[in-house]
């Protein structure tokens, strides 16, 4: 078989998906923090991180939420990854105590450029391909490298011909 295009060997994601997994991820951390097992704040790795990490701030009353924004994709085509906007750091400090949320880790490009901002951070992710696990403390689904996620930030819902027949 021919290289596929990303769309077509894709995983979809609803909202309700996303919504169920982010709270996965959110039991899975429960209790994992530093000295008391709680957590200080959740930073978000923008875009893709934010609606995971609301998700997993409410789980675990997490009122301080912050965000980190890299960019290193353009569209589907993925490029070195540069940080636009840093959180507090005298908030974050090296890291401990703090939830570095995101998407997914593809490469573990990204996560690298946290990391070195950010390196006694607890990264998690609610999905996973393998070239980037190294870099993730937690996870919740791992997906093939040659997988592309749909994320319900980027569909519309539409009509879809049958594949036989016309009703």
């Amino acid at each position: 078989m021919t290289d596929r295009l990303p769309h077509e060997k894709g995983f979809h994601v609803s909202w309700d998906q996303l919504h169920r997994d982010a709270r996965a991820l959110a039991w899975r951390l429960q209790g994992h923090g530093p000295a008391d097992g709680g957590w200080r704040m959740v930073i978000a790795i923008t875009r893709g991180g934010m609606a995971p990490a609301m998700i997993v701030a409410r789980e675990l009353d997490i009122r301080i939420v912050d965000t980190i924004s890299v960019k290193s994709y353009n569209h589907q085509t993925q490029s070195e990854p540069t940080v636009i906007k840093s959180p507090d750091m005298d908030v974050v400090g090296d890291g401990t105590g703090v939830l570095i949320i995101d998407d997914l880790v593809d490469t573990g490009r990204t996560l690298e450029v946290v990391r070195n901002h950010m390196p006694k951070a607890h990264v998690a992710t609610v999905y996973a391909k393998p070239k980037g696990r190294p870099m993730v403390d937690t996870f919740i689904t791992e997906v093939s490298q040659d997988t592309w996620i749909f994320f319900p930030w980027d569909m519309a819902l539409q009509y879809v011909e049958p594949y036989r027949g016309t009703d």
